[in-house]
């Protein structure tokens, strides 16, 4: 007998809001926001989600929008379903829940995507010093392929994943987050450093009730309030799991995930068609619009069997992931390589960060000697199915990092040549303003 179709437990119309979706949306985290339905280990179930500000980026000719994107409301999630086994009894605290991803895609009717580079005054990205100013590339999906007018000459497939899979954190949990996050706040202002170059961003995203959406809690009920001023904000990647945006994680793929609360309601969302490691450009992959169908597995008592203590509480742990058999495959790459000296030639010490950084800046660089402008290059790699590695961590003082690019996804040979023998240079159409 040939399998059920997929239940669908969050539909999406690409057309409405977050809030007047069927299934109500969330974008923070909190063990208070309720399942939105209950599903069974084992079954195969959908969940369709919006792009990452659910809309505030549009198809079109300018880059305003990237510009006065408001940072205050991603991620926009989709869930959480409560997750039980066969008997009907939730995941409960202390329980591993085996997530695998089956099949993910852009939702029909809506195969495009963008890339974009933050102003400076909204959040910047790795190199914001520089490129200060907003940047988009728009990308129209072919199958498995991806091409942009903005960035031309250019075409490669996508490795699909979802940014964002994650566990509600327990009331214990979110304080701990909440505690950490806003020492952070309070004492590293004007003194911690990305690369030498002053954040432009929050340190970390405190809690705030500003543009809070909590599924099913909605504004003006007598718990709302509470909630909305202690649920955290989805940006970074924490022990539930959350925003990772690790690019493998396609078909096939499963993330092992602690239980914080009864159910473990799961949720997702930040679906992108590709991305290179790193995301450097911060709104950096190509983010779309999508669904994703999986199933779930119980192991229960499995954080303590299986997750190790990375902090003083049980709750101090990390997921597990496990990778898919779905993997692009190219033969011939162009790597290039940074240490821990900065562009002023300063010495650093083994740090990975101005290594990655220099390697990074490197290739867009050399890749601008082929016609494209600095701000494409960026892009590119932001979203393109390049390889970051940390290639060297112990050899003081210099840390080593490097950045590798398949050259098939180019439409001209990148390679360097002999004198006379070099790139063939073109107009191309300035990155969207």
């Amino acid at each position: 007998m040939a399998p059920l179709t997929p239940r669908l437990v969050v539909p999406i119309d690409v057309k409405k809001k977050p809030w007047e979706q069927e299934v109500h949306l969330h974008n923070r985290w909190h063990p208070d926001i309720p399942p939105v339905a209950d599903v069974t280990e084992g079954e195969l179930f959908r969940v369709e989600m919006v792009d990452w500000t659910r809309g505030q980026v549009r198809d079109d000719d300018s880059a305003d929008d990237i510009k006065s994107l408001d940072l205050t409301t991603p991620h926009y999630l989709s869930g959480p379903p409560r997750v039980v086994d066969a008997e009907g009894v939730p995941a409960s605290p202390g329980d591993l829940l085996a997530v695998e991803n089956c099949n993910l895609g852009p939702l029909p009717g809506d195969e495009w995507g963008y890339t974009g580079i933050f102003e400076r005054e909204n959040g910047g990205g790795f190199l914001t010093d520089h490129f200060p100013g907003a940047r988009k590339a728009i990308w129209y999906f072919e199958g498995i392929y991806a091409h942009s007018p903005q960035i031309p000459g250019v075409r490669f497939p996508g490795l699909t994943h979802p940014g964002i899979v994650g566990t509600a954190p327990s009331a214990e949990l979110l304080s701990i987050w909440n505690q950490r996050e806003r020492e952070l706040v309070e004492t590293g202002h004007e003194s911690l450093k990305l690369c030498e170059v002053l954040h432009q961003r929050p340190l970390a995203n405190l809690p705030t009730s500003h543009s809070c959406l909590l599924g099913k809690i909605q504004e003006g009920t007598p718990e709302w309030p509470k909630i909305a001023n202690e649920a955290a904000r989805t940006i970074p990647g924490r022990e539930n799991g959350g925003n990772c945006d690790i690019k493998n994680l396609s078909r096939g793929s499963k993330v092992y995930l602690p239980v914080f609360v009864e159910g473990a309601n799961l949720s997702t969302g930040d679906m992108h068609f590709s991305q290179g490691d790193g995301e450097v450009s911060f709104c950096g992959a190509i983010e779309m619009s999508a669904f994703l169908e999986l199933k779930c597995e119980i192991i229960r008592g499995g954080m303590k069997e299986y997750l190790t203590l990375v902090g003083p509480t049980a709750l101090h742990v990390n997921p597990i992931f496990e990778i898919g058999p779905v993997e692009l495959r190219f033969s011939e790459w162009l790597v290039f390589k940074g240490i821990s000296v900065d562009e002023s030639g300063k010495q650093h010490f083994l740090d990975a960060l101005v290594a990655y950084k220099r390697a990074v800046l490197n290739a867009i660089e050399d890749l601008s000697k082929f016609g494209y402008s600095k701000e494409q290059v960026y892009l590119l790699l932001s979203c393109c199915p390049c390889e970051g590695r940390i290639s060297g961590i112990v050899d003081a003082p210099n840390a080593v990092a490097t950045l590798a690019i398949p050259t098939a996804i180019f439409d001209q040979d990148i390679r360097p040549k002999r004198l006379g023998h070099g790139p063939k240079l073109r107009k191309l159409p300035d990155v969207l303003r």
